[in-house]
């Protein structure tokens, strides 16, 4: 069975994108590999971060993973600090790694604009920590959307260079692109982002536009409420590809919301197509909120075999590196 490895930040709750854009896809995919799936808590912390909040944010994440249909007792879900491994392979990757690739990388200008006064150096080095990610595992399968392609050609690049040099180590993994499309944040320019994304009561199903509403344009006593961005969302009143009510508003087009209506005059069968996807999760996060000990200890359980797995990738490397084959923790 191949390795799939995929990996997701603890920044932020999951949201409509997370689900229909990845986790919907981990869970069937899951069955067809031997999934590794890591909160990946060590690049969270390139970017400025609540210290205090982490702990919780990834144990949130991962019942909300395991709410979501990802195999409790299959599946590799783990957090990613809890496996050093991972930081040890970074460094001998950076070994080999020219400088210029990682200054080309588009992730790394995007984050350097968005955080210019914080940019340091784990930023840069971002990739490199990616593909120690996936190559640790052996990695042959990593399911990403088109902008995480650029990461995937260069973990394939680092196993390449490796390989040359040392010897047949490393699988040159394949990027797997998930089938869903992409759900745009709410200003129709961005791919909805846990980090960027902040919860508008305006798209809440059933819930009408009021004085709560974050929109630029706050509503007023008047018969028309129309925020700035009314114009851009109706990729959000439409399900995604994929999604089981797809079928069901197909050749439906909502129309905006223009002078004299509401937005939540919108009528469509979405919201009822929606609630019956995330009902059953509901349901199961509830059941396992009330049972942590259950999440904590998978978890525990899954970051044990992940020691295991990296200790023997790493070993291996040392060998062929002529440095000392020993690895303790």
């Amino acid at each position: 069975m191949k390795v799939l490895f995929t990996g997701i930040q603890p920044t932020g709750q999951l949201h409509i994108g997370n689900y229909f854009g990845a986790v919907r896809n981990w869970v069937r995919l899951q069955h067809e590999y031997r999934s590794y799936i890591s909160i990946v808590d060590l690049h969270a912390v390139t970017i400025p971060y609540e210290p205090r909040e982490m702990p919780d944010a990834v144990f949130q994440l991962a019942l909300g993973l395991f709410a979501c249909g990802i195999d409790i007792e299959k599946t590799l879900l783990f957090v990613q600090s809890e496996v050093p491994g991972h930081a040890d392979l970074t460094w001998i990757f950076n070994t080999i790694t020219p400088l210029g690739e990682l200054e080309r990388m588009t992730q790394f200008k995007d984050k350097a604009a968005q955080h210019r006064k914080t940019v340091n150096v784990g930023l840069l080095d971002y990739p490199v920590l990616q593909a120690a990610d996936i190559l640790i595992y052996k990695g042959e399968v990593v399911p990403v959307g088109e902008d995480q392609v650029q990461h995937v050609e260069f973990t394939r690049e680092v196993a390449r260079r490796f390989n040359s040099r040392f010897g047949d180590t490393f699988p040159e993994c394949e990027a797997k692109l998930t089938a869903s499309a992409r759900i745009m944040g709410l200003d129709g320019d961005a791919k909805m982002s846990k980090s960027r994304a902040t919860p508008s009561p305006c798209w809440r199903p059933g819930r009408r536009s009021g004085p709560s509403c974050p929109c630029p344009d706050r509503p007023r006593p008047g018969p028309a409420h129309r925020p700035r961005h009314a114009g851009k969302v109706q990729h959000l009143l439409l399900p995604p590809a994929g999604h089981p009510g797809a079928g069901a508003v197909r050749g439906h087009r909502p129309r905006l919301p223009d002078r004299g209506h509401r937005l939540h005059r919108l009528q469509a069968p979405v919201p009822r197509n929606l609630m019956a996807e995330f009902d059953p999760i509901r349901e199961r996060h509830q059941a396992l909120a009330a049972r942590p000990d259950r999440v904590r200890e998978a978890l525990e359980r899954n970051a044990e075999t992940c020691r295991g797995d990296a200790k023997a990738t790493l070993l291996e490397v040392k060998e062929k590196m002529g440095l000392s084959r020993t690895w303790k923790i």
